[in-house]
């Protein structure tokens, strides 16, 4: 059962992957906080990207914030393809350690797991 949020989220999770390639493969998760439509041609999106050390977290924002401002300026662009509806993207990055092995942030960022 995916949602509008869940593509978005997606959306800006592939535009972190294809921007940094081989630099944070795997451990980048995204989720989307808050999801408005403000007016008829503008919706507002707040969305955290999350990484699992504080390293990844330079990588991601880049040098005065240049690689952010590029995934954001991407992820704006295809997420207003499919909304059709101008789009006003807030990123942020957030360093949520060992994410990828706690079971409550993988549900919580939409993750399913198997029954145990």
């Amino acid at each position: 059962d995916t949602t509008v949020r869940d593509i978005v989220a997606e959306m800006v999770r592939e535009q972190v992957l294809l921007n940094l390639e081989q630099e944070v493969p795997h451990g980048v998760a995204t989720e989307v906080n808050e999801f408005k439509r403000r007016s008829e041609n503008m919706t507002y999106i707040n969305a955290v990207i999350y990484v699992e050390r504080e390293s990844h977290k330079g990588i991601v924002i880049g040098k005065g914030g240049q690689m952010l401002k590029t995934i954001s300026q991407q992820a704006r662009g295809e997420i207003e393809k499919l909304l059709g509806t101008r789009v006003y993207l807030e990123l942020w990055v957030k360093v949520l350690k060992n994410w990828r092995k706690d079971e409550n942030a993988l549900r919580r960022l939409g993750y399913r797991l198997p029954r145990k």
